[in-house]
């Protein structure tokens, strides 16, 4: 049997390789990672790290042409955003299914992912999308860990504690620019990395001139009504909220983190 447990670099992936290796070994084990060359670096000194405490070397696919997030929305005249990116389909999914193909033989291979017990309702989407192959979601079952405590046992085993997540982001994942995230990430990257955010808001003003739409990565959702909400709004809504009455900080949805979800969305 082969074990591929689907690496993102963040700390459930960790966490559900551990498991799958105290189970089964290393020999059997491949830590499978798809490389976005969007990602924080951190992200890859951590992965470095835990290769070496886990015994298991990262196997690295890409996007044969190299992209990264923006480009592929570029080519696909697509702004990315929470309900439909097609980076996660094209940089994530795609090289890790055709590595799957090449190297598996899906009767005797089981991929793992990194959902937790607080995602179970994702799971049968999961399991569907990447059928043909037998999906196992290891931290869905007790005993029940939360992220702060992996976080702990990580650093506990000796591995960095990557920034994105001391900075208070909830993944480790797209140098925290990821499209899927909500108002409250992009709060956060807007706060710590202004150039990160500054490029992708350069990029959707530049998307929207192109398309000739309103349309943007966020969704504002006050007053009961969706409408498109860009970086650039927000930017200056937070800008304003520096100096305003807390009764005005109802303009950003504080709680709105949104949700990585690039290995476990249907395949």
């Amino acid at each position: 049997m082969q074990h591929v447990v689907m690496w993102s670099g963040g700390i459930t992936s960790w966490a559900t390789a551990r498991h799958v290796i105290a189970e089964h070994g290393t020999a059997s084990v491949t830590l499978l990672f798809a490389d976005t060359h969007a990602e924080d670096e951190d992200l890859h000194v951590f992965n470095a790290q835990a290769a070496a405490q886990l015994g298991v070397p990262i196997t690295r696919v890409t996007d044969p042409a190299g992209r990264d997030p923006w480009q592929v929305f570029e080519d696909k005249s697509w702004v990315g955003n929470t309900r439909i990116a097609q980076c996660s389909q094209l940089l994530k999914q795609e090289p890790c299914r055709q590595w799957l193909v090449a190297n598996t033989v899906p009767t005797d291979t089981t991929v793992y992912v990194g959902i937790d017990w607080t995602e179970t309702e994702r799971l049968p989407a999961i399991v569907r999308g990447w059928a043909p192959w037998t999906v196992d979601a290891p931290l869905t079952r007790p005993p029940y860990f939360d992220k702060e405590q992996l976080r702990a046992e990580a650093r506990a085993a000796g591995l960095i504690d990557p920034r994105l997540y001391r900075l208070g982001f909830a993944h480790n994942n797209c140098g925290g620019a990821c499209v899927k995230g909500g108002q409250a990430q992009w709060a956060r990257l807007l706060e710590v990395f202004p150039e990160r955010y500054a490029k992708a808001e350069r990029f959707e003003e530049r998307m929207r001139v192109k398309l000739g739409k309103d349309v943007a990565i966020l969704r504002d959702r006050r007053g009961g009504e969706t409408k498109p909400l860009t970086l650039a709004t927000l930017r200056r809504r937070i800008e304003f909220q520096r100096h305003a009455q807390p009764s005005l900080l109802d303009l950003i949805d504080t709680d709105d983190w949104g949700g990585c979800g690039c290995f476990t969305d249907a395949a």
